[in-house]
């Protein structure tokens, strides 16, 4: 297991073709994938093809990681940052099975993610971005210290930018 963070509830590791079912699991769910602009994945090879070709961590050392849940070892969801080239920016994203909703799994693991960028991999600033609708997604941005910075075009529909910046004490309180 390539363990990158720990949490009170939970271990993020690299996500990997072993995660192919869960992956699809997850997006197969209409209610989850509801606010990303993503569309399921036809098959579980289809998400297994997805995994092997995702070079985030080889290309900047970070990515989207899976969350397991440390009672259980079950896949949970993923949380983590990715950087965009064609942007020059890093975003902090999450998605989580409908069951571990309003749990604060996403809270806790975004804030361990937010606090890995700015101590271990040196980011000055992260961002998060939802669709105006997504109430929940925007709830653990503004939990995790994101500020507010304006409105953008989020696949057609009407979405929110937030970002936070590294400071002095950088460190994020993951209660």
């Amino acid at each position: 297991m390539n363990l990158v963070l720990e949490t009170q509830r939970c271990y993020l590791r690299e996500l990997n073709v072993d995660d192919a079912q869960s992956f699809y699991d997850l997006n197969a769910d209409p209610e989850v994938v509801r606010y990303t602009g993503d569309k399921p994945f036809e098959t579980v090879q289809e998400a297994k093809s997805f995994l092997e070709n995702y070079f985030q961590y080889q290309l900047y050392g970070y990515g989207r990681w899976a969350v397991i849940d440390k009672k259980t070892n079950a896949f949970i969801g993923w949380c983590g940052l990715k950087y965009s080239a064609d942007l020059d920016e890093v975003d902090l994203g999450y998605r989580f099975f409908r069951k571990y909703w309003n749990l604060g799994y996403a809270t806790e693991t975004a804030k361990a993610c937010i606090d890995f960028g700015f101590n271990n991999l040196n980011l000055h600033k992260i961002i998060g971005r939802a669709m105006v609708d997504n109430v929940g997604s925007i709830r653990v941005l503004e939990k995790t210290g994101m500020e507010y910075v304006g409105k953008f075009d989020c696949d057609s529909h009407p979405g929110v930018l937030y970002k936070i910046e590294k400071t002095e004490n950088p460190t994020v309180n993951n209660s």
